[in-house]
């Protein structure tokens, strides 16, 4: 059989995807290669969320399409969010393409990679894998994601998620917990729990508290590790599951809640609704309930119409609820969505411009935060070596999601590393903006 090479860009959800079409492809006799030169067949499957995204997703298409000339590759596959948006742009404008998937017809890999991609444009039925649909982690060995969730119902006008991946639903409890399960029986000690709004979970299933339902299965598996659920949405965060939370060691405390921005005009305009002030309430409820839980959230600063003094009361809303982790993206003009046909663009530079005071105020806020840790001793989850250099070690936080927050970076070991994958005890000897740097003792 073949080898096949997979470049996997963007979220989480996407890798997800990718492992399962890489497991659809093991099971069935090909051989899965990192070295895109040597592959024969090759896969991209590509992110489409944003401008940067679609532009990464094309760069990478065009970069594998060099091996077809002076690599191994004799066909090349384009999967995911990008052919959503783009099927035949992509076949027209880039010929090197020999077949393409959508991110809702992951099955077809096997078909494609044969070279009997289907050209029929019927309907396709709504896809969201199992716990019997086999995987191939693309993750270190001791994390892993689940996805529970796939799709969106909610009506945000600067998303195109619900056009690309369909509406929402959810796999069944039972599945969720059988895979748990196997996947910490594996050796896997970080469970990250991803949907594109995972405080829905089980709303279509008529599951009552669906997601604090789960969590409480989860928590109790033989060999939980850690585990934690992201993107949550604001007004679907309940004090059962709050208290949920609080209540098992092995439901992190982190809630990722993406609010977007402050104003009630600009939220009105992003159909979110709310506003800072109940934000406000609900950061303080989750503090309160919850004792050291990391509060992350991502902002979009720029939205069409954003005032200077709607810019101003974001910043006071980020200085009153000093989050403990906060992205900030500039508002991308997206084909498809509602706010595409928003007045009132912003320039560029006005944007970039708001972003970067956003950061600044964040970077001095998640500094402090910091430097509130140099003498403490805390769980981490070490990783291995650094990324950064070879002298030194890193490993992260229970507080401290993989990829999207800071790391512990280890300077100091007392005999023998750990082995990757293992629950240690750090010192923090120094703070930095966003990582912290430890020893092992």
């Amino acid at each position: 059989m073949p080898k096949v090479g997979f470049v996997s860009l963007g979220c989480p959800k996407n890798l997800v995807d990718s492992e399962v079409m890489m497991g659809l492809l093991a099971r069935n006799g090909y051989e899965l290669t990192p070295r895109a030169e040597e592959a024969e067949i090759l896969v991209v499957n590509t992110c489409s969320f944003i401008h940067p995204a679609k532009q990464e997703s094309i760069n990478a298409i065009l970069e594998m399409a060099g091996h077809k000339k002076t690599g191994a590759a004799r066909r090349l596959i384009v999967a995911g969010c990008l052919v959503e948006r783009y099927r035949d742009e992509i076949r027209k404008e880039i010929p090197e393409v020999d077949a393409v998937i959508g991110a809702n017809e992951v099955e077809q890999i096997l078909d494609v990679c044969a070279g009997e991609e289907k050209h029929s444009r019927k309907a396709v039925p709504l896809y969201l894998y199992d716990d019997a649909t086999p995987r191939l982690l693309a993750t270190p060995r001791h994390t892993a994601y689940i996805k529970i969730t796939e799709g969106c119902d909610h009506p945000c006008s600067f998303c195109i998620i619900p056009k690309l991946r369909g509406p929402f639903r959810s796999r069944r409890l039972e599945s969720v917990v059988a895979e748990a399960e196997r996947l910490f029986h594996r050796g896997v000690r970080e469970i990250n729990l991803i949907g594109q709004d995972t405080t829905r979970y089980g709303e279509d299933l008529r599951i009552k508290d669906g997601l604090a339902r789960l969590l409480e299965r989860l928590a109790q598996l033989p060999g939980a590790g850690w585990i934690r659920f992201l993107y949550c949405y604001p007004n679907r965060v309940t004090q059962r599951l709050l208290d949920t939370v609080a209540a098992w060691p092995a439901l992190v405390k982190y809630l990722d809640i993406p609010l977007q921005h402050a104003s009630r005009e600009v939220l009105k305009r992003m159909r979110r609704g709310q506003d800072g002030g109940r934000f406000l309430k609900l950061i303080e409820r989750v503090r309160r309930t919850i004792p050291g839980v990391a509060v992350r959230t991502s902002l979009i600063v720029g939205f069409p119409g954003e005032t200077e003094a709607q810019f101003e009361e974001l910043l006071g809303f980020v200085r009153a609820a000093q989050f403990d982790r906060l992205g900030v993206f500039a508002y991308s003009d997206e084909e498809g969505t509602r706010s595409f046909g928003l007045g009132g663009k912003l320039d560029g530079r006005t944007i970039h411009n708001r972003r970067r005071r956003l950061m600044a105020l964040q970077r001095k806020i998640s500094a402090r935060k910091n430097r509130a840790l140099v003498g403490r001793r805390m769980g981490l989850l070490f990783e291995g070596l650094a990324a950064e250099s070879e002298l030194l070690w890193e490993g992260r936080l229970a507080t401290q999601a993989p990829e999207i927050d800071g790391k512990v970076l280890v300077n100091d070991v007392a005999g023998p590393p750990p082995a990757p994958g293992s629950f240690v005890t750090v010192e923090i000897t120094r703070a930095l903006d966003y990582d912290l740097i430890g020893r092992i003792q």
